[in-house]
């Protein structure tokens, strides 16, 4: 599957930052070649209030697709979730052309390619945060983001510029740093919905605080 041009701030197809990476990459090229296996972009409008940050893309999921949390369980639970509360129109069928459009939202990983195990290396995180703190940046009309995990809570704490120290992660917190409203969920990944540690209507009352932010 052939990528874009990159947009500014978005790393390339061949993006060499992170050499673990870059070479799990070159190797589901040649295993799948009709495979998206490039550092995904973000997906959504720039002039949204909201931005999601997951966490990586899956494997067989964004990684495959070219689209965040698109073809794996975790994008049915976030989708669904997000067409309920006003965030997105259209089907989602788990596959980049089925028509799904997001509404005053938009969604990037914490860190844009797929890592062995779905496991990212400190320094990859690291690495990454560049292209998250251009997400952001690009977004004039940023009021609102909620983060899905520990990972990327701490990384957007850290490019938003405050310390993970002093903002901690937790399900359903929620506080102010800067001009920016911080939301903070538990990953929507089947692990945790399976394990009992998210549920459904655990998800959608994070989303519910973010509804009656935004109005």
């Amino acid at each position: 599957m052939t990528a874009p041009p990159p947009a500014p701030g978005e790393p390339g197809r061949d993006c060499p930052l992170c050499p673990r990476l870059r070479d799990f990459r070159t190797e589901w090229r040649a295993a799948e070649p009709s495979w998206f296996n490039a550092p995904v972009p973000a997906f959504g409008p720039v002039d949204a209030r909201l931005l999601i940050v997951g966490l990586v893309p899956g494997l067989r999921g964004a990684n495959r697709t070219g689209r965040p949390f698109t073809g794996d369980y975790a994008g049915d639970l976030l989708y669904g979730t997000l067409i309920d509360f006003g965030f997105a129109d259209g089907p989602y069928a788990a596959r980049p052309d089925d028509g799904l459009t997001l509404r005053d939202a938009r969604i990037v990983n914490a860190v844009r390619c797929v890592p062995p195990q779905n496991k990212p290396l400190p320094v990859e995180i690291r690495t990454c945060r560049s292209f998250l703190s251009a997400a952001m940046g690009e977004m004039p009309r940023l009021e609102a983001v909620v983060t899905l995990g520990k990972i990327a809570h701490d990384s957007t704490v850290t490019a938003l510029g405050a310390r993970p120290a002093h903002v901690r992660f937790t399900h359903g917190g929620r506080t102010r740093i800067g001009a920016v409203e911080l939301f903070s969920s538990y990953h929507c990944s089947r692990y945790n919905t399976n394990t009992g540690v998210l549920t459904p209507d655990m998800f959608r009352a994070v989303f519910a605080q973010v509804r009656a932010y935004l109005r």
